[in-house]
């Protein structure tokens, strides 16, 4: 109900010390993600660091976002099947972690041909995520007010400033701070954003994102069409333990050429209507 209503629920202590301990010691000790992860000027002097992959596969990484736990919580929240739409890890190191500016997942994820927003996504965290130190802002409700239009910072894409500065003076901003295995599902129409890392403490989380297998896009892009799901049992995450991703393993996106080509898409649109 509060998903609906709100375009968020944070479910607290989703997976246990014992899950959330694995997926952090594969995480800061996995040289893929490092070598993979890639990073954007903020526009405000900071940096931010993402790896992305769009396939699960078989690494305590789509352990996490095959698990029942998370999938059945997604198919109630879209009202039927979903796949997996791609997965992400968000790297803010302390002083140096960058800004995410206000924006809807949506905003990106229409143009790869997706005609409905039956999308969502879960952050789970793997460190705690607090005011000081970045955690995620959502403005409660927004996700109601449909697709914004969204326009380039910095390196990065974000909405319309003058539609979320009035949606600001008419919802409420709320700032997501998490325990280590909480997780915090929201709308692909939800506002959100993130202030810079400013701490001495990291802020590493995973996201897990979703699409209603009836939402099948009409085009191809640079994330996958519809893949049926295997889902797996809750215990399959400590069952597999610290399994990283293989050097050859095929589920990378070169996140930073599609990007690339968003931006050069936008960018050309301004252009026109300038």
């Amino acid at each position: 109900a509060a998903y609906h209503q709100d375009g968020y629920t944070i479910a607290r202590q989703f997976f246990d010390a014992e899950e959330t301990d694995l997926l952090r010691r594969a995480a800061l000790e996995d040289n893929e993600i490092d070598r993979r992860s890639f990073g954007r000027d903020d526009g405000e002097g900071g940096t931010v660091r993402l790896a992305v992959w769009n396939q699960p596969g078989d690494s305590l990484y789509g352990m996490f976002a095959r698990s029942g736990r998370i999938v059945n919580s997604m198919e109630a929240l879209l009202g039927g099947e979903v796949y997996h739409y791609h997965s992400k890890m968000i790297l803010k190191e302390p002083k140096v972690g960058g800004a995410w500016a206000w924006h809807q997942d949506y905003g990106y994820w229409y143009h790869n041909g997706c005609l409905y927003p039956q999308m969502a996504s879960v952050s789970i965290a793997v460190d705690p995520a607090t005011r000081e130190n970045g955690c995620m802002q959502i403005l409660k409700g927004s996700h109601h007010m449909g697709r914004v239009e969204h326009v380039l910072k910095g390196e990065q894409t974000g909405a319309d400033l003058e539609v979320v500065a009035a949606a600001r003076s008419r919802l409420e901003l709320v700032h997501c701070e998490m325990e280590p295995g909480d997780a915090l599902f929201f709308h692909c129409n939800a506002l959100h954003r993130s202030d810079q890392n400013r701490s001495d403490n990291r802020r590493w989380s995973l996201i897990c994102c979703y699409n209603a297998a009836a939402n099948d896009p009409f085009k191809t892009s640079h994330h996958p069409n519809y893949t049926p799901l295997s889902k797996v049992t809750d215990s399959a995450i400590v069952e597999t333990g610290v399994r990283r991703f293989a050097a050859n393993d095929e589920a990378w996106l070169d996140a930073g050429q599609a990007m690339d080509a968003r931006r050069q898409q936008l960018a050309e649109q301004q252009q026109q209507q300038q």
